[in-house]
């Protein structure tokens, strides 16, 4: 595996802090880690390829092992890809989770435990990622997204750490930040999301591409940790 290089000026990075720096992007989170300069960013070649998933990993690893030695709030680790593409929403659906799948492989058969405090299982409530024991949640953005906010000039996976938003539960600011990107998301798009739940009521698999589902969508992704058959959280 290649060591992670620094991507912090490369035309694409500078375009997603500038995607994010618009004045209605809605995700104030997303803000919030670009001014702390906590946001990381690592330019890849395509989505739809596995080229760079091993340029990915150990980049994802590293940010994993920082965030664990220091787990501030608002941290995030952006994949953003050169080639844009021309993806419809279910073929930008299929390719992260291809990378996603690809990733999971990789901390497999490396030997990482799925982070115990989430389900393995993509169908339970209680999911999310797992890469070297620590939970992440992804969004997913690309050129052809239906919602505003995530229609980004090329596609981009963002991995969020799970634990900083039980912290923000835990200290009484979840409620208050979610209200403040749900308000802001409907004055850009004009309507509210359909996808989004809480944690623990819909598995967060299905908001992690962006695209609207219905109740019949079973998300393709299978863990193979040693530990996931036994990854139950309630």
């Amino acid at each position: 595996m290649q060591l992670p290089r620094d991507d912090r000026d490369h035309p694409r990075a500078e375009a997603f802090r500038a995607f994010i720096r618009q004045t209605d992007f809605p995700c104030v989170g997303a803000k919030a880690a670009l001014s702390k300069a906590q946001l990381r960013v690592l330019v890849a070649r395509s989505v739809t390829s596995a080229w760079d998933d091993m340029r990915i990993y150990p980049a994802l690893l590293a940010f994993a092992a920082r965030y664990r030695a220091r787990p501030d709030l608002f941290q995030s680790f952006a994949v953003v890809f050169e080639e844009a593409g021309d993806l419809s929403e279910e073929q930008f659906e299929r390719h992260l989770w291809d990378r996603l799948q690809s990733l999971a492989d990789k901390d497999a058969w490396l030997g990482h435990r799925w982070d115990e405090r989430v389900a393995a299982d993509p169908g339970n409530p209680h999911f999310s990622l797992s890469f070297a024991g620590e939970a992440f949640f992804v969004v997913g953005l690309h050129p052809g997204a239906s919602r505003p906010g995530r229609r980004f000039s090329s596609p981009a996976l963002v991995f969020n750490p799970h634990s900083q938003f039980e912290h923000l539960r835990e200290t009484g600011r979840y409620e208050t930040l979610r209200s403040s990107i749900l308000r802001r998301d409907v004055a850009l798009a004009g309507s509210v999301n359909p996808m989004l739940a809480r944690h623990g009521e819909l598995s967060e698999a299905r908001q992690y591409s962006g695209r609207a589902v219905d109740d019949g969508w079973r998300c393709p992704f299978q863990p193979r940790h040693a530990n996931a058959g036994g990854s139950d959280v309630r």
